[in-house]
């Protein structure tokens, strides 16, 4: 055979084997399916595919799912998949975020779904870490991560301390003692064991869906955990979608958080005790009577408001309060030092959180 021919036979077979290859990465089982809405994220999802890419966990799918874009969102996808044959990518009209969601998740096949959104970059160890997580605890349905907000001149005080905040939460002790202060768990780092997402699966309810799932998660009796490190770089906008749409607004977040409160702590209460009646605690008493749900008295600590009665429930002071077991009690106040101070009085005097009182923000 001569050099020409050699050289021939040489680029034939490396065709083959090629395209052998891309057949057997097509066709293999994933360990995790990345599961990833677009609209109209033509500047940043190029970026966020490749952070997808370069996972350390090379056993993966990802499901990129096209929610009627106008820009070149389906163009980029479409050509990161002809390079990759591990994404899948489907085009659909513009129905929504709810909608995308459930028509990607039925197309993963791998035992846990991961999030991730089309404006954020993953850490390359990201899905090892947590899919690691989840193998080593059989009781866990679903882990998230730290984040790291950007860019941040973008960012407010309220988005600061948040970020602060869910570096706080570190066990699914964590997780279920905060949930109803704000989502424990960012939703765009949370990955899901695929059984327990599809029977919870996402719901269009009007508020914010990610913060619904993980309160019926919890509700359902499952134990949601963290890993402990900074494996998501997500992107805070005034274009994003939860800065945009009025589903995520902070009436609606109160809104899910006195649904999940009727239908959990306060399930079998009509009255509760609720502590704190500034601007949270008021419109979380307000969201709480459209079910039923009526304080029987006001803790306060402003010295104007004791004595008097709000919406009929008398105002008093915590030492007036009665002893746990009586009524649940709502601590509703924003600040996380107050409410630390507030949990350190309570277990003073006996009250066991999660059981007697919760914290709701």
């Amino acid at each position: 055979m001569g050099v020409r021919a050699r050289r021939t036979e040489r680029r034939r077979r490396g065709v083959v084997e090629s395209d052998l290859h891309w057949r057997e990465r097509r066709a293999m089982i994933p360990r995790a399916s990345v599961l990833l809405p677009v609209r109209d994220a033509a500047a940043t999802l190029a970026a966020s595919l490749r952070s997808v890419s370069r996972q350390r966990l090379t056993e993966l799918e990802c499901i990129v799912v096209d929610d009627g874009s106008r820009d070149a969102s389906l163009a980029i996808a479409r050509d990161h998949a002809r390079g990759d044959p591990r994404f899948r990518v489907f085009a659909e009209p513009a129905l929504g975020l709810v909608p995308a969601l459930l028509r990607g998740l039925a197309e993963c096949r791998a035992p846990f779904v991961a999030r991730h959104d089309a404006d954020d970059w993953m850490h390359r160890d990201r899905l090892a870490l947590q899919v690691a997580a989840l193998d080593g605890d059989p009781h866990l349905a679903g882990v998230g991560c730290h984040v790291r907000l950007f860019p941040r001149s973008a960012l407010g005080p309220g988005m600061r301390a948040y970020e602060r905040w869910l570096a706080g939460v570190c066990t699914p002790a964590d997780v279920r003692r905060e949930a109803f202060v704000e989502c424990p768990l960012a939703h765009p780092a949370l990955v899901l064991r695929s059984e327990v997402l599809r029977a919870h699966t996402y719901c269009d309810l009007g508020w914010p869906e990610d913060y619904d799932l993980v309160l019926r998660l919890l509700a359902a009796g499952h134990e949601l955990g963290v890993v402990p490190r900074r494996l998501l770089a997500w992107r805070h906008t005034p274009e994003r979608l939860s800065q945009r749409s009025a589903v995520y607004g902070p009436d609606r977040f109160t809104a899910c958080k006195a649904h999940h409160l009727a239908r959990g702590p306060l399930a079998h209460s009509p009255r509760y005790w609720l502590w704190g009646y500034g601007g949270t605690g008021r419109a979380l008493a307000k969201a709480l009577r459209a079910h039923g749900r009526h304080p029987d008295a006001i803790v306060e600590l402003h010295p104007r408001r004791i004595g008097q009665r709000i919406q009929g429930a008398p105002v008093i002071a915590p030492h007036e309060l009665g002893p746990p077991g009586k009524l649940p009690l709502i601590v509703s106040v924003a600040g996380a030092e107050a409410r630390a101070r507030i949990r350190a009085e309570l277990a003073r005097r006996g009250w066991r959180e999660g059981a007697d009182y919760v914290c709701a923000a």
